[in-house]
């Protein structure tokens, strides 16, 4: 188990968890992160950073943006990291992750902008911070009260859900 004191990096690179609605045309864009917020609110006392990568929805995400939070992983001096990333290409950051040695990273999202009174980023999010501090070195999802290996899971948008595959 991860040490009281051992600080957590939280990479942040946009989706829908930082979303806001923009005009009257029912857009959204990508807006500052609202990360360290969420977190003051839970009232978390565990050390943590933030840095944001890039601030975009994951479908404008290419090998270019993933190389990039690759290298921000590699280079980390924090072994545990939490990546807030829109849900629709997560696992394929995931598999760009997957064999980055002795890192534990866990990757979140929302399928509501946390601005939003009946968003999932508040959940999401904590339990992607509990599962940072006790997983084995891997990569994961933590998303809708599950954890997954990020092997081993889809997104399935008719479920609007993420399910385990073999």
């Amino acid at each position: 188990m991860l040490s009281p004191d051992t600080p957590i990096l939280i990479l942040t690179t946009g989706g829908t968890i930082d979303k806001i609605y923009f005009d009257a045309l029912s857009d959204y864009q990508v807006g500052e992160t609202v990360v360290a917020k969420l977190l003051e609110i839970a009232r978390v006392k565990r050390p943590f950073r933030i840095e944001e990568v890039t601030r975009k929805d994951s479908l404008e995400l290419d090998d270019a943006d993933r190389a990039h939070i690759r290298a921000r992983v590699v280079a980390a001096h924090e072994s545990h990291i939490v990546i807030t990333h829109g849900t629709d290409t997560m696992t394929e950051t995931a598999r760009v992750l997957a064999d980055i040695p002795g890192k534990t990273v866990v990757l979140v999202g929302a399928l509501a902008p946390a601005r939003f009174g009946e968003s999932d980023a508040s959940f999401n999010l904590g339990m992607a911070f509990a599962t940072v501090q006790v997983a084995q070195p891997g990569v994961y999802i933590t998303m809708s009260g599950s954890v997954f290996p990020a092997a081993h899971v889809v997104k399935d948008r008719e479920k609007g859900a993420f399910v385990p595959v073999e």
